[in-house]
């Protein structure tokens, strides 16, 4: 990998963990517990790009379980949505998808194989397209090795601002993010 490559690599890793940064703050100041909290706080990133692609690992545990022993199909919304959603992070500046990227429109997912409690699923995101208002994303769910395909799903968002309130909890990318888009035009920053 060359020294550019490595350099966007890495910046996109932390435009991704900024995501994960704030959210997580958020969470604990107003002591939220649902199911996206633990998935935030229990995926791991492997990888992002500054095309809008992420690649996370997750374990699926009981909670996400129906009485069968197999992922519930509501549990794999909750991923898709969570994990697809910070496929933008790489995409985004101030006032443009910022923060969690808006809201679900629709979220559709296509079920191939059950996933067995216990699994250590692959989710792999790519921004599709991405405007001012609306964009998509694809996300696949693969058995580690990648070599199984679980399910899939193609993710549809509306941007909207980020809650002012949610912006008050500020993570060290946000003086990063501020500083390149003051280098590219200062009358846009607006953090």
């Amino acid at each position: 990998m060359t020294e550019d490559a490595e350099a966007s690599r890495a910046k996109a890793m932390k435009a991704v963990e900024a995501i994960f940064e704030r959210y997580l703050l958020i969470a604990k100041a107003t002591d939220f517990t649902g199911f996206d909290r633990h998935i935030m706080e229990n995926v791991k990133l492997i990888d992002a790009s500054a095309e809008g692609t992420v690649t996370f690992e997750f374990h699926i545990d009981a909670r996400y379980s129906n009485v069968n022993g197999v992922m519930h199909g509501g549990a794999a919304g909750v991923i898709f949505d969570m994990c697809t959603t910070t496929a933008l992070g790489p995409l985004a500046k101030p006032g443009f998808w910022d923060f969690l990227g808006g809201v679900t429109r629709t979220l559709n997912i296509s079920y191939l194989r059950a996933i067995p409690v216990g699994t250590t699923v692959r989710i792999h995101s790519q921004a599709m397209q991405v405007g001012k208002t609306m964009a998509m994303i694809r996300g696949t769910m693969t058995t580690q090795d990648g070599k199984t395909i679980l399910c899939t799903c193609e993710h549809h968002k509306v941007g909207v601002p980020s809650r002012p309130d949610h912006l008050k909890h500020r993570v060290p990318w946000d003086e990063l993010w501020g500083k390149d888009a003051e280098g590219k035009n200062k009358k846009e920053v607006k953090l």
